[in-house]
């Protein structure tokens, strides 16, 4: 058992942080779209217009779908680099913006997780380099 735990370590690291992602990014993305669980609150204190949480909502569901399906590197990269973007932007935005730093928690939690997949991923989701083929 040891043994297999040593061998898998990367993939277990990289799907228990991706399967985290994931959970995170469509709760957050199912409630920004339908504009509830307090979104709407945070995004006006913050001064940001109520449409910007459709586009995020919109385009973090669909970054999960990216992350999730084999195949497809190249999108995978695109989707990582929109979680990141969007996260840090975020805890930015809180820590600048003048609210609690208990509220860019949620938001650095999600960044930590983007890095930890991105950086675990398996081979066969990476993108090759042109002199690696």
């Amino acid at each position: 058992m040891k043994e297999f735990i040593i061998r898998n370590r990367n993939k277990i690291i990289y799907w228990i942080a991706t399967v985290w992602l994931a959970l995170g990014m469509v709760a957050g993305g199912v409630q920004q779209l339908l504009q509830i669980g307090g979104y709407v609150e945070i995004v006006s204190q913050l001064g940001y217009p109520l449409y910007l949480l459709s586009i995020l909502g919109f385009w973090k569901l669909l970054g999960v779908i990216a992350v999730l399906v084999p195949k497809f590197p190249l999108l995978k990269e695109w989707a990582y680099a929109g979680f990141f973007f969007a996260m840090s932007g975020a805890a930015a935005s809180h820590i600048i913006g003048g609210t609690s730093l208990s509220e860019a928690v949620p938001s650095l939690v999600l960044l930590i997780l983007t890095l930890t997949s991105w950086y675990f991923r398996p081979a066969n989701r990476k993108i090759i380099p042109v002199n690696q083929k």
